[in-house]
């Protein structure tokens, strides 16, 4: 699916924090096809990120926030986000609602980051996984709204074609695992033949 992927520079530092288990997902994962795409961007493993070294780095350098609706929340919707001469960065957490919540609890400077939160009508594209809400996003789709949003603020200047292409790879991925569903021997021996 990297082949689908978009190359987008972007002044903002986004940080994706992704748990052990959604790694192992590393084929049909939007937080890997979120850092593939995005240039400014670094992705770390783990659950406890309290005493990590470069995540405090990017902290103290930057005007943080991490992906978070909560009722403090900075609405990226309609608040300009940034407080401060320092570069903006975002936390995006990869994981699941319950796993976040350990993600969270066990990083102790995740939790002194501002929130960051999104208004938004869009309703998740991810056809193949059950979402706990319909107006769940994956991380990919997340990120998206997040993009589109810097725009509007002026933080970022993205092309418009580039942020069409962003879920390419997330799409595709969609589809290709659609097909193994409808069609799991033929896509089995075409697999096994290329590989």
């Amino acid at each position: 699916m990297c082949g689908h992927c978009e190359d987008i520079q972007t002044q903002t530092k986004f940080v994706i924090l992704m748990h052990p288990k959604e790694f192992k997902k590393v084929k049909n994962n939007t937080g890997h096809f979120t850092h593939q795409s995005l240039k400014n961007s670094e992705l770390f493993i783990g659950i406890d990120f309290s005493e990590h070294k470069r995540i405090n780095e990017i902290i103290a350098s930057h005007d943080s926030y991490i992906l978070f609706p909560s009722p403090n929340a900075v609405n990226l919707t309609n608040e300009y986000p940034k407080r401060s001469d320092k570069p903006l960065a975002i936390f995006l957490i990869d994981s699941t609602w319950a796993c976040t919540k350990k993600m969270f609890c066990e990083s102790k400077n995740l939790n002194c980051l501002k929130h960051m939160s999104f208004t938004t009508i869009k309703t998740s594209q991810y056809e193949i996984k059950e979402q706990p809400n319909e107006n769940y996003l994956s991380t990919i789709e997340s990120t998206l709204v997040v993009l589109e949003l810097l725009n509007k603020w002026e933080i970022e200047q993205i092309q418009e074609k580039q942020l069409e292409g962003f879920l390419n790879p997330f799409k595709e991925m969609i589809a290709y695992q659609k097909n193994l569903i409808v069609n799991p021997k033929s896509n089995a021996v075409r697999f096994k033949r290329y590989s």
